[in-house]
């Protein structure tokens, strides 16, 4: 099942935000996320807030779309009452579950509702995740018609008995086609990769990683596969049904994505993502990253705008209730100070190729940097010019460098 909501301050119901997130809100991006929280099935690797049919309670997907373009309508209420300045989307994301399960008109007339209430900015990126056995060509013509740029497949595998253990539905045979149809209709195309399913061989992740390329897809995200509490997986690795992953394994593999990536054309430009060009990195996730501002539409959709964070209820049907009650569908938030802020920032911005200035690091990380130097975890020119950026070791142990980074 889904992993709890964090605890936190309540959220006031009019859904106003305080007065200081006024501060620097014109030099900060704004993205729209939109989370589709439904699934035929659920994977048995998978945490995320989603539902199936018998899960729902009462809920119904044919309302999902009105009751988001709600929210739409008073975010964009509850930013103009805080005084925020006006601000185009230059980002929309649907994220979940799978949003491609609703009809297509559903995503239209939710974009639409975005774009009414914000507008777009010039060359704004908006992307849906698609699940390869969720959309048709029709479907796909119909997203770029509606103003959609962006199509990220959920491929994870080409290899059946992997697919299987992930209890992914889709036939791999079908990643060629939905690619080229996405193309045809105008789509960026982005692919989704996991490495280190229990049962996968580094030859069973070559062969991915090979299916993938041959796609040329514009952007590839790979991420390791992390056993969550309380999922079905966990519970068969419990049980001794399945491996747990293999951390050597998985390092293995990492490095085999990138230098094949890399012989491609492909760069790094977060660890877990690999883009053609700079042109085709998610402009969305980035935002995440160096901390801009996003409204998180949705059950469980979390937000966060000038340093202030909330994210909504869970339930579609609990959703459903505060919507329909006129009240903010917000559980919960959290003002972070600047210590907060300044931890994070280095949790998420050493991540990027780019990296973080030196200068956002306390005086014992700033102590730091020379040991990871020679560990040859941090790229040396890099660290002189002022910033701490990975080398390919250093990404295989990121979190281990951020450990040592704020390890005061």
């Amino acid at each position: 099942m889904p992993s709890a909501l964090p605890i936190a301050d309540p959220a006031p119901a009019d859904g106003l935000l305080p007065s200081t997130v006024v501060a620097g809100a014109s030099s900060r991006n704004f993205g729209v996320y939109l989370h589709v929280p439904f699934c035929r099935v659920r994977c048995g690797y998978c945490d995320f807030n989603t539902y199936t049919s018998d899960e729902l309670r009462g809920a119904k997907r044919s309302d999902f779309a009105s009751q988001a373009i709600t929210e739409i309508a008073l975010a964009h209420s509850v930013m103009r009452e805080s005084s925020l300045p006006a601000r185009a989307a230059s980002t929309v994301f649907f994220g979940g579950g799978t949003p491609t399960i609703l009809p297509v008109t559903d995503l239209a007339d939710m974009l639409g509702a975005v774009v009414d209430a914000w507008g777009l900015a010039d060359g704004a990126e908006v992307t849906t995740e698609a699940n390869p056995d969720s959309v048709d060509r029709d479907y796909l013509f119909a997203l770029r018609e509606a103003g959609f740029t962006r199509v990220s497949f959920g491929m994870q595998s080409a290899v059946p008995h992997v697919l299987a253990t992930l209890e992914r539905t889709h036939d791999p045979a079908r990643i060629p086609l939905v690619v080229q149809w996405a193309r045809e209709a105008g789509l960026q195309v982005s692919l989704d990769l996991i490495y280190g399913t229990p049962g996968e061989s580094l030859e069973d992740w070559e062969a991915s990683v090979s299916q993938a390329l041959a796609q040329h897809p514009d952007h590839i995200s790979a991420y390791a596969l992390i056993i969550e509490e309380g999922t079905k997986l966990a519970g068969q690795i419990r049980r001794g049904q399945v491996a747990m992953p293999d951390d050597d394994v998985q390092a293995d593999m990492y490095e085999l994505a990138e230098k094949r990536f890399s012989a491609a054309g492909y760069q790094w430009y977060e660890v877990s993502n690999w883009a053609r060009d700079d042109a085709f990195r998610s402009a969305h996730n980035l935002g995440y990253w160096v901390g801009h501002d996003w409204w998180g539409v949705g059950p469980g959709a979390h937000s966060h705008v000038g340093g202030v964070r909330w994210w909504n209820v869970k339930h579609p049907a609990a959703y459903a209730d505060r919507i329909s009650a006129g009240v903010s569908p917000a559980a919960g938030r959290e003002t972070l100070d600047d210590e907060t802020r300044r931890v994070e920032a280095v949790l998420l911005q050493t991540r990027v190729r780019e990296g973080l200035p030196v200068t956002r690091l306390a005086a014992s990380g700033r102590t730091a940097v020379a040991g990871l130097i020679a560990d040859e975890l941090v790229d040396a020119r890099a660290a002189f010019a002022g910033r701490v950026e990975l080398t390919m070791r250093g990404r295989l142990m990121a979190d281990a460098v951020v450990r040592r980074l704020l390890d005061e």
